[in-house]
């Protein structure tokens, strides 16, 4: 009995002792010990937010993020080691040595960045062998890579990340949205632990939303391939490819070449890291006739057997105007002048417009205009108003000189043609999203509009199919087996943008859709500067031929089984 209350005596003894500890600690003097932990430090930690992908139509990531880590230091534990620290992180992790010397002896911290989005086995290794120094102070936390797992797969749309920033293409014109918003936590340090009393706060991060483009990432990586074999056969400079859904507008593939990986964008040439596609404006060349016949058709003007004597040459103003071909005088209807691409019969032909009358046309189908599909930098090309253009101006634009485009915006006016005569604006987002400028774009907020009638559209395709044709035509060579093609061939000098003059190079190019009279997809071939002899139906013939193919097979889109155009091309 009596060893039971010696027992509970010293219980309550012990009992008191920490009561008493617990009312000094909260209730006497908590502002003493709250100064005292924090006299230790206060650590501030960035949370990093996760950065939305960038998906492809069908879901398929062009662009998401993966593990990774931050390398942290702290100070007042790096400070006596900090010569050694700071080389041996410049070596392992590519970090500037002077900058991180200074972080790693800063005075007043307990927290600094090392190097932010490290891939984890990297930073990983990198502490190990700090520990195995036997050095303190350098630790790793979360922080997610930027990683494009096609590699250069619709990298000049995707664009590119650096250390802390967007620095091009979706990435940066899609910033905010992809982004998300950091959290924070913000607590004291004392000797490595968390000090219990001290400052404990945290604000979790939002992580960025996803985006999804209307690019098809096997249909994207096809015409990439294609594009590329092209320009390493012809030794060219550069060339684009565009994939449109005729119905929608929605890009399917824009492709630029030469690429390059996003995952080692400094790898590459400066030049290669943007939108040729969209930022590089340049001559159509004879793609541009199909507008103004269809818009000639249109007015009713002409018709595509409308009668046109086409002389050797044609003098005009204070130039003469020649063919590609040599000739004598010989007649051609208009779908002639298309299928032999006639300089002289298109002049003649637009000789029945004004130039604001073609002018005006031509703005319709979107020349002169940005596309705004949310690529920054984009051009509008050129195109003279009406009321400025002289006829001699006018002659050459109504054959594709004297004015510029840029791919995409070409692309979709000759889908004009495809679609029945009506504009649909090109798309590269799907549903609707916010550009960092404010503007609103994709599918939700493409707009649609007639430009040419029903009738002048199909008489314009049926010109088109006799470029192709084997007997006529100047491009028999885009043919796809199976189907009917309507296209039309491109050749044009090319503008040095210093003098201001042409440079002796060219571009060639070829435009067409398929099937030619129930169309689905509309493709753009060009290529620049190409040092092998050949044009728009020779060199970018063959190029469009695969990619069309190969788009009509992935979707599975039937021939319709009827006949191609037979419409007189002489008389």
């Amino acid at each position: 009995m009596l060893r039971l209350r010696l027992g509970f005596v010293v219980i309550a003894m012990v009992l008191s002792v920490f009561g008493a500890r617990l009312v000094q600690l909260q209730g006497i003097d908590p502002k003493a010990y709250a100064k005292m932990a924090a006299a230790e430090g206060v650590v501030e930690v960035v949370l990093p937010a996760e950065r939305g992908d960038i998906l492809d139509r069908n879901g398929v990531p062009l662009a998401d993020s993966v593990a990774g880590k931050m390398v942290v230091a702290d100070p007042k534990m790096t400070h006596d080691d900090a010569n050694d620290l700071a080389r041996l992180l410049a070596t392992e992790l590519g970090v500037d040595y002077f900058s991180t010397l200074e972080k790693l002896r800063e005075d007043d911290s307990r927290f600094e960045y090392v190097a932010r989005r490290v891939p984890s086995t990297q930073a990983t290794d990198v502490v190990a062998q700090v520990d195995a120094l036997g050095f303190k102070g350098i630790t790793t936390r979360e922080d997610p890579v930027r990683d494009y797992p096609a590699d250069e797969v619709a990298a000049n749309v995707l664009g590119f990340m650096g250390t802390d920033e967007a620095l091009g293409g979706f990435e940066r014109t899609f910033d905010a949205h992809l982004a998300g918003t950091d959290g924070h936590a913000r607590y004291t340090e004392g000797r490595g632990y968390r000090v219990p009393l001290g400052e404990n706060s945290t604000i979790g991060a939002v992580d960025g939303s996803p985006l999804r483009t209307t690019i098809d990432r096997d249909l994207q990586w096809f015409s990439e391939k294609v594009l590329q074999e092209t320009l390493d056969s012809y030794r060219a400079g550069s060339g684009a490819v565009v994939v449109l859904d005729t119905r929608t507008g929605e890009t399917l593939a824009l492709a630029d070449g030469p690429t390059f990986d996003p995952n080692h964008p400094l790898d590459f040439p400066k030049d290669d890291l943007g939108s040729r596609a969209l930022n590089e404006p340049y001559e159509p060349g004879s793609v541009q006739k199909v507008l103004t016949v269809a818009s000639l058709i249109d007015a009713g003007k002409v018709t595509a057997r409308t009668k046109i004597k086409v002389p050797p040459s044609l003098d005009r103003q204070d130039r003469s105007i020649g063919d590609w071909f040599p000739h004598g005088d010989i007649k051609l209807t208009l779908a002639g002048v298309i299928a032999k691409s006639s300089n002289i019969g298109t002049v003649l032909a637009a000789d029945a417009f004004t130039p604001p009358q073609l002018t005006d046309y031509l703005e319709q189908f979107g020349l002169g205009a940005r596309t705004d599909v949310g690529v920054r930098g984009e051009t509008r090309g050129i195109l003279t108003s009406g009321g400025a253009m002289t006829s001699q101006t006018k002659d050459r634009v109504a054959f594709g000189q004297s004015l510029s485009v840029n791919t995409l915006q070409m692309a979709a006016a000759v889908n004009t043609i495809a679609n029945g005569g009506v504009r649909i604006d090109p798309s590269l987002v799907r549903g609707r999203a916010v550009t960092d400028d404010g503007t609103e774009v994709g599918t939700d907020t493409a707009t649609e509009r007639r430009v040419v009638s029903e009738k002048a559209a199909h008489q314009t395709m049926l010109m088109m199919e006799r470029v192709v044709d084997d007997e006529v035509g100047v491009a028999p060579a885009a043919q796809v087996p199976g189907y009917r093609v309507a296209g039309k061939t491109g050749t044009a000098q090319r503008v040095d943008p210093e003098c201001g003059c042409y440079d002796g190079s060219n571009s060639v190019s070829f435009a067409g859709f398929a099937p030619a009279d129930d169309p689905r997809f509309t493709v753009y071939v060009v290529v620049h500067d190409p040092k092998v002899d050949g044009g728009g139906g020779s060199i970018g013939g063959p190029a469009f031929s695969r990619i069309m193919g190969y788009a009509l097979g992935r979707y599975r889109v039937p021939p319709t089984g009827t006949r191609p155009s037979r419409l007189p091309v002489e008389w």
